[in-house]
Order: structure tokens, then sequence, then C-alpha cells
């Protein structure tokens, strides 16, 4: 599954679009790397989002669902 639509889906981000702008600006981070919205996402990738106010870090599991790993709120 794509990397955009996957955060999608789990709810992580609200619209596709949002997402692949997202990734693009380089605020999604998959194992530690930059990505293209279009990669894949398997079981067993770490994902770190970059909010304006949080990171938050999930692992995915088989099902393709997320465990948050960590939840980071930054100071304004």
């Amino acid at each position: 599954m794509r990397l955009d639509k996957f955060l999608k889906i789990n709810r992580i981000i609200k619209r596709r679009t949002l997402a692949k702008d997202a990734i693009d600006k380089g605020f999604v981070l998959k194992n530690g790397r930059r990505v293209k919205p279009s990669s894949e996402v398997s079981s067993g990738d770490e994902i770190q989002i970059n909010f304006a106010n949080r990171i938050l870090v999930v692992k995915v599991m088989e099902n393709m669902e997320v465990e948050v790993i960590s939840e980071e709120k930054r100071d304004s």
C-alpha cells in the first residue's frame, strides 16, 4: 500500500492530498529516511510524522494497522 494512502486510511492525516504534501515536504519519515508518497509500506516499518505541535512515531502491523510507539509534544 502507498504511504500517502496508508496515512489517510489509518486516520493519521485527514486527506490523501495533505498526506502527499507532508511527505513531499519531509515531515514524514519511513524507517528514518525521506521517501516519496508512492513508496510501499509493509509490516514492521516505522513511520515518523512531524506535526506542528507534536511528533508521532508509529509501527506498521501485519494487518496494515498502526501501533503508536511514541508521541512527543513540542513546546511552542
